[in-house]
């Protein structure tokens, strides 16, 4: 009876993302944008750019932003400090050297989160798109082009990008996880919006920015809870193919909790919004119970099977408990089986801190 039990869990896990994601891949990702884009359209734009202790690449970035084929006059940058290196002094002598761009620096007193340092910067941007970007993701000389052009249709509040593992993580589980991954935030913003954004590449209307009183400082996900909030109240919130190389550091494993963290807690806090579009209402649904439930389900299967087996003593439940681990040499289903146990650590480790501001990793 456990068993049978345990293999119906089972197939509830895996069976609703295989479904999601299949629907997804047929109905949605083929359909047209429904977006009416002018190449040519050309707004002021507002790179906010957060920083700590970044001297060993701050200048190549800079140069990075430097280099786009956007015109300079058309953008303002607006750096966040709170290193306790080098990283602002950098900066100035960088900007002396290259005045041709407007840059603003900001120094924090306080560390105190990522998002406290978007609402500071925010407050000195004044230009109609608003861009927030990691230190250490570099875009393409296109990007900030790629990116405002679908502001040019007013359905559209908000935009990030797709991202390329630079590493395939531990056990080559990154590289997976991102296909599967970047499918459906593309699908998701083809039938109308993704609540999943990327603070390696993320833009929004400014205006719609003051509208939802800015960045959440509470939770981690500041990025794909504004996003969400935007598309709740009937814009568009899209991730187009706009590729940005995402580093992968060497302590993966706490990378991809912290991530796992901030995004579950997103979704508790989005689950509450009023949300005007039906298909975003169904997504964001889904994704809620894909991150926060789902995980839930198989550890619950896992379990029944461990106790069949030590009570019971079940020729079943450990064979189909040793047809699990054999099939861990499969790439797909061991991508997706650690992404789970990441997602139950994630949770529990929620209980004890939001992981809102921490320590830099080394990538």
């Amino acid at each position: 009876m456990l068993e049978l039990t345990a293999l119906f869990l089972a197939g509830v896990h895996f069976g609703v993302p295989l479904a999601y994601y299949y629907y997804a891949k047929t109905r949605w990702l083929p359909k047209p944008w429904n977006i009416k884009i002018d190449e040519n359209y050309r707004p002021k734009v507002t790179i906010i750019l957060p920083t700590y202790n970044e001297e060993k690449i701050i200048k190549e970035r800079l140069e990075n932003l430097y280099n786009q084929t956007y015109p300079k006059e058309l953008m303002d940058i607006v750096i966040v400090d709170s290193s306790n290196d080098k990283t602002a002094e950098i900066v100035e002598t960088w900007y002396n050297n290259n005045n041709d761009i407007k840059i603003t620096l900001i120094r924090e007193k306080e560390r105190r989160g990522k998002a406290f340092a978007l609402n500071e910067a925010l407050r000195h941007a004044n230009n109609d798109i608003v861009i927030i970007a990691d230190a250490d993701a570099f875009w393409p000389e296109n990007a900030v082009h790629e990116t405002t052009k679908w502001f040019s249709d007013p359905s559209v509040g908000a935009v990030s990008c797709l991202k390329k593992p630079m590493k395939q993580g531990f056990l080559g589980i990154e590289g997976g996880y991102r296909d599967y991954y970047n499918i459906l935030r593309l699908a998701e913003s083809k039938a109308f919006s993704t609540p999943i954004f990327h603070g390696e590449l993320a833009a929004f209307r400014r205006e719609l920015l003051l509208k939802v009183n800015g960045f959440p400082t509470d939770i981690g996900a500041d990025d794909s809870h504004t996003a969400t909030k935007i598309a709740s109240m009937g814009y568009r919130s899209i991730t187009p193919e706009i590729w940005v190389n995402e580093r992968v550091p060497k302590d993966y494993a706490s990378w991809r909790i912290r991530r796992a963290q901030h995004l579950i807690q997103h979704f508790m806090k989005a689950t509450k919004l009023r949300v005007k579009n039906k298909t975003f209402k169904k997504i964001l649904a889904i994704e809620a119970y894909l991150h926060a439930i789902n995980p839930w389900i198989l550890l619950t299967a896992a379990m029944l099977l461990v106790t069949d087996i030590l009570l019971l003593r079940s020729i079943i439940s450990l064979t189909l408990l040793f047809i699990g681990l054999v099939s861990l040499s499969i790439k797909e289903y061991r991508t997706w089986l650690i992404q789970q146990i990441y997602l139950i650590i994630a949770v529990m480790r929620n209980i004890e801190t939001k992981e809102i501001v921490w320590n830099k990793q080394e990538k």
